[in-house]
């Protein structure tokens, strides 16, 4: 009996795409369900992850996984036949883990202020989301990826800030590829990879879709 997979999600969420690429990489054949983050939520998302009730969540045979780390790691363990995305020494599994959780707990939240702020609150917001990318560089260092030869677990946990980059250049007035060349040079060699081109959004169309939000929000 096959498997019936369904992920609740919202496009531009950068841990949706987590779990799209993670999907992608793994050849899993999946539903994807649009949570329209406007509106109201769908009772299957209430149902689904009524704790948090936020996207987003994996559906695997009726049974619901939260937390887009988590689920990455789900999916991994789920579908180990192909494409192995953390690492099997410990110790570089758990530094993964470390790096992921910095970029969930410094860098995506900076990311939104820079968006979501004006004046001296984005400008200082700007500033520490610059020094935070240049740390993650630090651990990029000389490697083709995250996972050195590899794509994996912690370019999973990162590729949505790639797909960002551009939303966060233009409402912040900044150059990423002149602050950090080797994180730009990064995430083009990851969209080289068929499974992302077609599974995460154009930066363009998720710029363009901030911008509106921006203007509705009376934060232009």
């Amino acid at each position: 009996m096959a498997d019936e997979v369904t992920l609740l999600d919202f496009w531009p969420s950068m841990y949706g795409m987590r779990c799209r690429a993670a999907l992608a990489e793994k050849g899993v054949e999946y539903e994807f369900k649009e949570e329209d983050l406007t509106s109201d939520k769908s009772e299957l998302l209430l149902q689904m992850n009524p704790v948090h009730k936020k996207i987003p969540v994996l559906i695997h045979n009726g049974n619901p996984v939260c937390e887009s780390l988590i689920i990455v790691e789900y999916i991994d363990e789920t579908w180990s036949h192909k494409a192995p995305l953390l690492p099997s020494d410990p110790y570089e599994r758990a530094q993964a883990r470390f790096w992921a959780d910095f970029v969930d707990k410094k860098v995506y939240d900076l990311g939104r202020k820079l968006w979501m702020r004006k004046g001296e609150e984005q400008d200082a917001a700007k500033k520490e989301f610059i020094e935070c990318l240049k740390i993650v560089k630090s651990e990029l260092g000389d490697k083709a990826f995250f996972g050195g030869k590899k794509f994996g677990f912690l370019d999973i946990a990162i590729i949505g800030l790639n797909c960002w980059f551009y939303t966060y250049e233009t409402c912040g007035n900044f150059s990423i590829q002149a602050e950090c060349p080797k994180l730009v040079a990064w995430g083009k060699r990851c969209m080289e990879k068929e499974s992302l081109a077609k599974t995460l959004p154009d930066p363009r169309k998720l710029c363009a879709f901030i911008l509106e939000c921006k203007k509705a929000m009376g934060i232009e």
